[in-house]
């Protein structure tokens, strides 16, 4: 099939639209990260930087790290961005841009997450570097699509979603990272558990300032559900999708954070710069 111009949305150069990339621009191995900034900080632990780019909110690095290649790409905050991201660089690696055609070699890439979290653990410290096994979605993106979501990935998603009651209005979801990825990140240093992905920073995460919520105490019973030996242990904002529209499309995805507040200590760093730069190296040696 030939994707028509409405929906393989290209530039004047034949780019993808948001991207503004062309395939041989991205690496195999591409961080992710929400924060512009971020980006020059990965990179700068590069030995090289073949490619630079940006347009609106995305901005690329692709280099070169102790004999590997990277793409870092800053998809800016929340699932909706993630839906672009992911879709434009699956476009990059399995559609031929030129002819508007579906590629017969399809190639898997390796999409990681690197952001900051609130912990939802009183026993996770801040500044712990927190490796998301599961996603729960409290987000819309993922109903949008043909997606197999596995038999243990329902039940799973069943038991917290009667844990927690949520609004009736709210359909969660949830998703298994990348085996091969977590196995790779795993470490003495890592806090493992399930992540909530939520569509918002404060009604959405239990938060109230002067609009009253219905969710005054979701953290609660977030932080009390326990599965065997699977518990909730942190709250972002982009990892449901990724690993929902990755598993559709055959990438292997992950995310690790920094935990940088402790809701049940009702605590907040007071600064994690050097935490989040040994966070990147960390990443960036174990990929």
């Amino acid at each position: 099939m030939q994707f028509p111009v409405s929906e393989l949305v290209l530039d004047k150069l034949g780019r993808v639209y948001h991207l503004g990339l062309f395939p041989e621009n991205i690496a195999n191995t591409i961080i992710l990260v929400g924060d512009q900034d971020r980006v020059k900080l990965i990179s700068s632990f590069f030995e090289s930087i073949e490619y630079e780019h940006q347009h609106r909110e995305f901005v690329t690095h692709t280099g070169m790290y102790e004999g590997k290649r990277f793409s870092v790409i800053s998809t800016g905050i929340g699932t909706d961005n993630i839906d672009i991201v992911v879709n434009e660089l699956d476009a990059l690696a399995n559609i031929d841009l030129k002819e508007r055609d579906e590629k017969k070699l399809k190639k898997s890439l390796n999409l990681i997450r690197i952001g900051t979290c609130g912990i939802l653990q009183p026993t996770i410290p801040v500044h712990s570097f927190i490796l998301s096994h599961y996603a729960l979605g409290l987000d819309n993106v993922a109903h949008f699509y043909d997606i197999d979501f596995s038999k243990e990935e329902k039940q799973l998603c069943d038991l917290i979603t009667q844990h927690i009651q949520l609004p009736t209005a709210i359909n969660p979801y949830l998703v298994e990272a990348s085996g091969s990825i977590l196995e790779k990140l795993k470490s003495e240093k890592t806090y493992s558990g399930i992540t909530i992905t939520s569509s918002g920073f404060y009604g959405p995460q239990g938060r109230q300032l002067l609009l009253k919520t219905k969710t005054q105490d979701l953290n609660e019973r977030l932080t009390s559900f326990a599965s065997h030996e699977l518990k909730v242990s942190n709250f972002e904002m982009e990892s449901s999708a990724l690993f929902a529209l990755g598993k559709g499309l055959g990438h292997q995805c992950a995310t690790i954070c920094l935990g940088i507040a402790n809701r049940p200590n009702m605590e907040f760093s007071k600064g994690y710069d050097v935490e989040m730069n040994e966070l990147i190296e960390y990443v960036l040696k174990r990929l």
